[in-house]
């Protein structure tokens, strides 16, 4: 549905600063071009995982749905140009203070500030029933850190604290969360100046989850000695309008962040196409950058 590729798009340009998102990106090549690529790929590295083309993609192409081209993709497109989705608005008041474990504030001090800008206090603890808690995972779904912090799902919303927060926040729910409990978190975004988009329930979010596989393909392409770790970032920033190539992104995010990332997304999914390159893993461990060559 294109209400979700929106989101998908959104967060890549509003969040990391891609001139277009993955799939106005399909959109623009042609779904007829890309999945064939997409396909040999695949059966060149004896079906690697990693490379597996996506059903969706597939189902696209057989049913004509091109891209620009044949005036229907992920996007409607009237006249040429792309059709543009409504900016969601919270419907609920912002909440006077939220709730998060301790450990959480510290390995994202950015909270403070921004819902400071919202007049939303920042408190540790269980609170009451009314209260609404927050969670900000990396690489697992609401659900799973709602319990590990001891918190009661229905009240429980996770933010994607990978990126900074500024012009764009995403939001996930969990299948039990409380619409009043979204309501208040999504207004206290918009006090804060930014515009929010809610997903529900997926394990890496929307950009970590796309940012963690660039970066992780990009570590195997130099691992596999295909190009120089200098080269593969220029080639990309250049040929895609990336605003930094993939281990450039990767030393940004933090090589650990991503690390973490691509495990907890493994260990949910129990998918090897999160399975963290070695180029990856090593210089994460020796906490250097990774452009840093053998």
């Amino acid at each position: 549905h294109h209400g979700h590729c929106a989101f998908f798009d959104v967060g890549m340009r509003e969040q990391a600063g891609f001139k277009l998102g993955p799939c106005e990106l399909l959109d623009l090549v042609g779904i007829d071009v890309s999945h064939p690529v997409m396909e040999s790929i695949y059966r060149q590295y004896y079906d690697e995982p990693k490379y597996k083309p996506s059903v969706i993609g597939q189902q696209r192409k057989d049913a004509g749905l091109l891209g620009r081209k044949s005036g229907q993709g992920f996007y409607g497109y009237v006249d040429g140009k792309q059709e543009q989705m409504p900016v969601s608005k919270a419907a609920g008041p912002k909440p006077s203070s939220i709730n998060v474990v301790q450990a959480m504030l510290a390995e994202n001090p950015q909270l403070s500030d921004f819902f400071g800008k919202a007049g939303v206090n920042i408190v540790t603890g269980q609170g009451s029933s009314g209260d609404v808690y927050l969670v900000a995972p990396l690489g697992e779904d609401c659900t799973t850190a709602a319990l590990a912090a001891g918190f009661d799902p229905r009240r429980t919303v996770a933010i994607d604290c990978l990126m900074p927060l500024k012009n764009r926040v995403t939001l996930m729910r969990n299948p039990l969360t409380e619409a009043s409990a979204v309501d208040a978190l999504h207004a206290a975004c918009e006090a804060a100046g930014a515009q929010v988009s809610v997903v529900n329930d997926s394990a890496g979010f929307v950009a970590q989850r796309i940012l963690a596989m660039i970066v992780n393909v990009g570590c195997d392409i130099v691992q596999q000695r295909v190009c120089a770790p200098q080269d593969l970032d220029l080639a990309v920033a250049l040929g895609l309008g990336y605003p930094l190539g993939p281990l450039a992104f990767g030393d940004a995010l933090g090589a650990r962040r991503v690390l973490q990332v691509l495990h907890n997304m493994q260990s949910f999914y129990g998918d090897p196409r999160y399975r963290a390159s070695p180029w990856l893993k090593r210089r994460a461990l020796l906490g250097v950058s990774l452009l840093t060559p053998e």
